[in-house]
C-alpha cells in the first residue's frame, strides 16, 4: 500500500472532522418536549380544612409521631424490602442505560494485531505483520442519538422517582399496619377490662340470687353478656398476630420474627403537628409518582425524534491508522505506515411503511404518557382531599366519642349501685355496660383511624420527598 502524505493526511482529516461537526451540529428532529400544562386549583376545599399548627414536611416524617418502635420498623423496612430493593436496581440499570446512550454521541476506538504466515506450490513462507488502530464514528446528522439520550436520561430520572414513591409507600403501610397493631392491643386491653367489670356484675347477681332477691335470670344474663365479650378477645388476638405478621413481610424477615419486641401492647402513637398541605401545585415537585410520570412523559416524547430520525439518511465514519511489515521488528522500526478513511451514507429508499408506523406508535406511546400523567395528577388531587376531609371529620367523632365514653362509664357506675339497692333491674345494667364496651371500642379505632388519616397525608403529599434526596447511590 503506498504511503500517504503526512501534509495531505491532516487536510483530509481536518475537512471530514468539520464536515463531521457540521452536520453533527443539525437541529434534532421529533417534537421538542414541553412540560404540560395543568390546571389546577388555586387552593385546597375549604371544607376539608384541618385548623391545627403546619409543620413542614420532611422524608423522615415517621419520626414525628415519637415512637421509636416506629421509626425503627420503618427505617429497617427501607433497608430490607424487596421492592425498594428491586426499585433500587432498576434506577442503577436505567443509569447505566443513559450512559450508554451518551456514549453513542462519541467515536469508538480500537487496536488491532495480526500475524500471517502464508506459502504457495515449492515457493518460500512469507510473513506478514500489521498493528494499529481503528475507529468508527456514527454522525448524528438527524439527532436520533440526542434524543436517545434524552430519553435514557428522562428514564433514569422517572426511575429515580419511583425508587422514592415506592419509599414512600413502604414507610406509610408499616406505619398503618404498626398503628394498627397498636389499636388492636389496645382494644384488647379495653375488652379484658370490661371483662373483668362484667365478671364484677355476675358475682353481684348471683349473690341477689342466693339472697332470693332477685331471679336466676340475672344470672345468666350477666354470665351471657360476660361470655359474649370474652368471645371478641380471640378475633381480636388474631388480628394483632396478623398484623405483626404483615410487619415482618414488609421487613423481609420470618413471620414471628418481630413477635417478641411487639407483643406487649403500647399506646397508638400521634403526631406534635399536622403536615402543612399548602398549595394544590406544591404535588407537582412533592408526590414522586407524579414527577416520575412526567418524566415518563418526558422519554415518551425524545423517542418519537428517536424514531423520526431513523427514517432520514445515516453517516459513518470509519478509520484505520497502523504499521505493517514482513518481519515483526518493522513494527518497531520503521515499517510502512498505513491509513484508511472512509464514510458511508445509508438511507431507508422502501420499507413498506415500516418506520412511519413506528413514528406512529411512538406518538401514541406519549398519548399514553400524557394520559397516565394526568390521571396521576388528578388522583394525588384527590388523595389529599380525602385526607384532609378524614382528619377534619375525625376530630369531630373523636371529641363526640371522648364525651359519650365518659358519659356512659357514668351510666354504668350508677346503674351498678342502683341495681345492688334494688332500684333497678338488671336489663339496666347489661344496656350500660354494652354502652361503655361498645363506645370505648369506638374509640379506640377512631383514634387509629385518625392517625392513619394522617399517615394517609403524608403519603398524599408525597411524604417529603425532594428529588435531590431520592437516591444517593451515583
Amino acid at each position: 500500500m503506498k504511503p500517504i502524505h503526512p501534509a495531505s493526511t491532516s487536510r483530509r482529516r481536518a475537512a471530514l472532522l468539520g464536515l463531521a461537526c457540521l452536520l453533527a451540529g443539525c437541529a434534532a428532529v421529533g417534537p421538542d418536549y414541553q412540560p404540560p400544562k395543568t390546571d389546577l386549583p388555586p387552593a385546597w376545599s375549604p371544607a376539608a380544612a384541618v385548623d391545627t399548627p403546619a409543620a413542614p414536611l420532611d422524608a423522615g416524617w415517621w419520626r414525628r409521631f415519637d415512637d421509636p418502635q416506629l421509626t425503627s420498623l420503618v427505617e429497617r423496612a427501607l433497608a430490607a424490602n424487596p421492592d425498594v430493593r428491586i426499585a433500587r436496581a432498576r434506577l442503577r440499570a436505567a443509569r447505566a442505560v443513559g450512559a450508554q446512550a451518551e456514549a453513542a454521541l462519541w467515536p469508538s476506538v480500537g487496536a488491532y494485531g495480526s500475524a500471517t504466515r502464508s506459502s504457495s506450490g515449492g515457493n518460500d513462507a512469507t510473513s506478514s505483520y500489521g498493528l494499529g488502530f481503528d475507529a468508527s464514528w456514527e454522525i448524528d446528522l438527524f439527532g436520533g442519538l440526542k434524543r436517545g439520550v434524552e430519553a435514557a436520561d428522562a428514564d433514569a430520572q422517572a426511575s429515580a422517582a419511583t425508587l422514592a414513591s415506592t419509599q414512600v409507600s413502604l414507610a406509610a403501610e408499616v406505619a398503618r399496619d404498626y398503628v394498627l397493631l397498636r389499636a388492636y392491643q389496645l382494644r384488647i386491653g379495653i375488652t379484658q377490662a370490661n371483662l373483668d367489670n362484667q365478671s364484677q356484675t355476675l358475682q353481684i347477681a348471683q349473690w341477689r340470687a342466693q339472697a332470693g332477691l332477685v331471679g336466676q335470670i340475672d344470672v345468666e344474663q350477666a354470665r351471657a353478656n360476660r361470655e359474649q365479650t370474652r368471645g371478641q378477645l380471640p378475633q381480636l388476638q388474631d388480628a394483632a398476630t396478623q398484623k405483626i405478621s404483615a410487619l415482618a413481610v414488609l421487613l423481609n424477615v420470618a413471620p414471628g420474627t418481630l413477635a417478641p419486641e411487639l407483643k406487649d401492647a403500647s399506646a397508638i402513637p400521634s403526631a406534635a403537628a399536622q403536615p402543612l398541605a399548602g398549595i394544590p401545585a406544591d404535588l407537582l415537585r412533592r408526590r414522586p409518582d407524579i414527577v416520575a410520570a412526567e418524566r415518563s412523559l418526558a422519554a415518551a416524547t425524545a423517542r418519537i425524534g428517536v424514531a423520526e430520525a431513523a427514517r432520514y439518511p445515516s453517516l459513518n465514519l470509519a478509520g484505520t491508522l497502523g504499521l505493517q511489515g514482513a518481519v515483526l521488528s518493522a513494527l518497531t522500526g520503521g515499517g510502512a505506515a498505513t491509513q484508511l478513511v472512509a464514510a458511508s451514507l445509508a438511507a431507508p429508499i422502501f420499507d413498506a411503511g415500516r418506520l412511519r408506523q413506528q413514528v406512529e406508535i411512538r406518538s401514541a406511546e406519549q398519548e399514553q404518557a400524557l394520559a397516565a400523567y394526568e390521571g396521576a395528577l388528578a388522583g394525588a388531587l384527590r388523595d389529599v382531599e380525602d385526607a384532609r376531609a378524614a382528619l377534619a371529620n375525625g376530630a369531630v367523632r373523636a371529641d363526640a366519642l371522648a364525651q359519650a365514653v365518659q358519659a356512659a362509664r357514668n351510666a354504668a357506675l350508677l346503674a351498678s349501685f342502683r341495681y345492688r339497692s334494688g332500684l333497678v333491674d338488671f336489663q339496666t345494667v347489661l344496656d350500660t355496660e354494652r354502652s361503655v364496651r361498645t363506645l370505648e371500642d369506638s374509640q379506640a379505632s377512631t383514634e387509629a383511624d385518625n392517625v392513619m388519616a394522617m399517615i394517609q397525608l403524608y403519603k398524599a403529599l408525597g411524604g417529603g420527598w425532594s428529588a435531590d434526596a431520592a437516591d444517593p447511590t451515583p
